[in-house]
């Protein structure tokens, strides 16, 4: 009953800019975190970043940081991953994840959004 949609993936060139966007939907859903994982090609699926509800606070991963960026839509229960100066190794099925509570792991998962990173 809980559904976390991501939107946003394509191609894009190196260096070039992509914005993903992710929605949670549920009945009597609360929100501890929503935060973005990345499985790359041939790899393990890894953190990207994620945000704190409601407070606004946020983590994200050293091989993003400076490039990629979180935040929250106030209006909804949305949150956007700004992809700046993208790297062929950002490319990657990019996943959306929801924390309900401080007392246990990411439980909601989206289906995943493609980003190809072309050289």
């Amino acid at each position: 009953q809980v559904h976390v949609v991501e939107s946003g993936g394509g191609l894009v060139q190196a260096g070039g800019s992509l914005r993903l966007s992710c929605t949670a939907s549920g009945p009597a859903l609360s929100i501890y975190r929503m935060g973005w994982f990345r499985q790359p090609p041939g790899k393990e699926r890894e953190f990207v970043a994620d945000i704190n509800f409601p407070g606004g606070t946020t983590d994200v991963a050293d091989s993003v940081k400076g490039r990629f960026t979180i935040s929250r839509d106030y209006a909804k229960e949305t949150v956007h991953l700004q992809m700046n100066r993208l790297e062929p190794e950002d490319t990657a099925v990019y996943y959306c994840a929801i924390r309900s509570s401080r007392t246990v792991r990411y439980e909601y998962w989206g289906q995943g959004t493609q980003v190809t990173v072309s050289s």
